[in-house]
């Protein structure tokens, strides 16, 4: 049992972090996107 509780240590962390950071760095990923659509049309004004 120390074996599966030694690797759910050392993998389960860095995981845990990671979907910490990408559900932070969705939102602001998700207003670039809108932004970089929006794009075209700022750059076709007359």
């Amino acid at each position: 049992m120390d074996p599966w509780i030694a690797f759910i240590t050392d993998v389960g962390f860095p995981i845990a972090v990671t979907f910490y950071l990408l559900h932070r760095i969705e939102g602001k990923l998700n207003v670039l996107i809108d932004s970089i659509h929006a794009l075209p049309e700022r750059l076709n004004y007359k």
